[in-house]
């Protein structure tokens, strides 16, 4: 199945606890069955269309496609779907379109109302 086909498909479940802060979306492997889906997102951050960003002290690999960001909590390349039996997240949150996609910061929120839309440079 195609990626975009696996993201339509797939269970989202809002992360509740960060919903004032840091709002997205997850799916788990062996609870959601998700191990095609997450396969084919690691996959495609091992060959390198991923990118390091950074969340604070952290340094995850995001995988942007459409309008979301997807990560991991564990890195991707120490993600064995078929001999590791851990309850692995895909987690993805809608795109900023601003430097927090990339890179957060002390000071920065997960609320989109927190920074306005940044002028257009011309």
């Amino acid at each position: 199945m195609e990626l975009i086909d696996l993201i339509k498909n797939a269970p989202w479940r809002e992360a509740v606890t960060y919903r004032d802060t840091w709002p997205h979306e997850y799916v788990l492997v062996q609870k959601d069955g998700q191990g095609e889906l997450m396969g084919a997102v690691r996959d495609r951050m091992k060959s390198g269309e991923g990118f390091a960003g950074r969340f604070f002290h952290t340094t995850p690999t995001y995988l942007i496609v459409g309008d979301y960001k997807y990560w991991f909590m564990t890195d991707h390349d120490l993600i064995d779907l078929n001999q590791d039996h851990t309850e692995h997240a895909l987690n993805r949150a809608l795109l900023y379109r601003d430097r927090r996609d990339f890179v957060i910061q002390p000071g920065d929120t997960g609320r989109r109302e927190d920074y306005p839309a940044e002028p257009a440079r011309g």
